[in-house]
Parts: C-alpha cells; sequence; structure tokens
C-alpha cells in the first residue's frame, strides 16, 4: 500500500471515528427517549431497558402543547409560535442581509471600510449585555397598527409576549451579511460588467448576477440561522410569559417533575421532538453546508 493510500485510509478512520463520537449524545437520547417514562437511569444502566415503548412522547406531547390541537380548534402551540418566530426572522434577513452584502461589494462611497468593521465588532458583543436595553425597548414600545399616527387612529398593542418581540432585535446579521458579502466577492467581475452594460438595474443585478452562484451560501446561513434561533432560551424567556413561548420553553417543563430530580426519558422524547427538524434539515443540506464554509473564507 502507497503512502498516498495509507494516508487517505487514516483520514477516513479518524473521520469516521469523529463522526461516532459527535453521534453518540444523539444515538443515547434516542435510545434513552424509547424507555419508559418511568423507568428510572441507574448506575450501569443508562442506555438499554428492558422494554421499547413510546409512551415517552406521548406524555411529553400531553404534558406540553407541543403541537396544535387540531380536534379543538386551536392552533396556538411551542411548533407554532416557533415557527412563525423563526420564519418571521428569516423573511427579514434574507432582505436586510442581501441588500447590506450587494451594498458593500457593488457600491464605493466613503467610509465604507469602516462601516464594514464596525458591523463586524457587532459580532463581538455578546447577546446577554444586550437583554437588558432590548427588553425596556420592547416592554415600553407600543405602536399603531400599520404605523398610522395615532391623532388618527389610536389603536395600539403591546410588542411584549408575541413573536415579533423575540423576532424584532435580529433582523440584522452581522454574520449574514459577512458571509453573503464574502460570497458575493467570489462573482466574477466580467459577469457583474456584463450586467451593467446589458442594462441591468440594481434589483436585477443581485437577482440574476450575485444570487444565483451564492445560493449554497444562503443555504448555509439559513441553517445557521434557525439553528440558533430554533434552541435560543435566555431572550424568549426574557419577553415572554405564557402565548408566543417557543419549544424551548416547553422543554423546561420537563426538567424537574419529580422530587428527585427530571425523568431523563421524558427529557429525552422532548428533546427529540425539538431537534428533529434541524437534523433533517442538516442531513438534506449538508453538502451546500459544507461547500458555502469552504468558499466563503471561513475557517
Amino acid at each position: 500500500m502507497s503512502n498516498k493510500n495509507l494516508s487517505v485510509w487514516l483520514l477516513n478512520g479518524l473521520m469516521f471515528g469523529a463522526a461516532i463520537l459527535w453521534a453518540i449524545p444523539i444515538i443515547w437520547a434516542v435510545i434513552v427517549s424509547l424507555r419508559p417514562p418511568d423507568d428510572n437511569l441507574g448506575r450501569g444502566d443508562v442506555w438499554f431497558s428492558d422494554t421499547i415503548t413510546a409512551d415517552s412522547y406521548d406524555k411529553a406531547t400531553d404534558l406540553a402543547p407541543f403541537f396544535p390541537e387540531w380536534d379543538s380548534g386551536s392552533l396556538e402551540s411551542y411548533y407554532t409560535n416557533t415557527l412563525e418566530y423563526v420564519l418571521l426572522v428569516l423573511g427579514v434577513q434574507m432582505i436586510t442581509i442581501n441588500l447590506a452584502a450587494f451594498a458593500f461589494v457593488n457600491y464605493s462611497f466613503p467610509g465604507r471600510k469602516v462601516l464594514f468593521y464596525v458591523l463586524l465588532l457587532q459580532m463581538m458583543i455578546p447577546t446577554a449585555i444586550l437583554l437588558v436595553p432590548n427588553f425596556a425597548t420592547i416592554r415600553e414600545f407600543s405602536t399603531t397598527y400599520l404605523l398610522i399616527p395615532k391623532f388618527i387612529y389610536h389603536r395600539e398593542f403591546e410588542l411584549f409576549d408575541t413573536p415579533w418581540a423575540i423576532a424584532l432585535p435580529y433582523f440584522g446579521s452581522a454574520f449574514g451579511t459577512f458571509l453573503l458579502r464574502q460570497a458575493f466577492l467570489e462573482v466574477p467581475k466580467d459577469l457583474v460588467d456584463a450586467g451593467k452594460i446589458d442594462g441591468c438595474r440594481w434589483w436585477q443585478l443581485l437577482w440574476n448576477v450575485y444570487l444565483p452562484p451564492s445560493r449554497p451560501t444562503l443555504v448555509a446561513y439559513v441553517l445557521v440561522s434557525t439553528s440558533f434561533h430554533w434552541s435560543s432560551l435566555l431572550w424568549p424567556l426574557v419577553v415572554t410569559s405564557d402565548s408566543a413561548r417557543p419549544l424551548t420553553m416547553g422543554l423546561l417543563r420537563f426538567t424537574q417533575l419529580t422530587d428527585i430530580g427530571a425523568q431523563w426519558s421524558l427529557v429525552m422524547a422532548a428533546t427529540m421532538i425539538i431537534v428533529a427538524p434541524l437534523l433533517g434539515a442538516f442531513l438534506v443540506f449538508q453538502r451546500q453546508f459544507i461547500r458555502s464554509f469552504m468558499h466563503s473564507g471561513v475557517k
């Protein structure tokens, strides 16, 4: 066996070992979630049980409103709130980060580099530092429907305890702007110049020239953003009280169900209910995810 083939086998072996180590917690969570709800974990008995059952999933969905109750006509649930919040963030971010990245790449204006560096500095600010000012803003801020002045139409609503309150601080993303800017820089200059010569307006240039080759990067960012907001806990805990709480808040119900601690089969069942969509999305789009970071300059 040549040295090249040996190095390939060693590299594949290391990657396989790393994949097994990464998968062990997920495999353990799946196995424990299939144990009976009243089957407590003991020393030396943290993996398999004598019985395999889906009762933990049934009990978890009974204890917490993870899914809408179609029979009663109630659509309020942790999944509904999470989807509304995540889709709202993604919908606005797809506009803001694309426009910001396009402006930094396609236009030259005074202070462009300084403004870009200031934008990147936001990535260094810990989220916990912004909790108090963001909460104060959300709690006090109220607006009229359709932004109509109060002297014309004075009906108001509070942002607190709504998906808008959770999503509002994330409408802009420094990381997303950086990632899309790196992808736009990879677009050939000749292709951009050809679009300008053909008379493309700025939005046609963005839609037809910059975005098509940047789709893997967009897919990767959507996965990263969705994963971050899907699993966020601290900020939703601060700005929601009951009706708008997402999936992570439902998981808190299972941490102290008994006097001696958590029932781990229920906790793992609830965890799998929450993370299953993220795992499925990553498995489907993993090629685009890896490809985008290989070509964006992010190590």
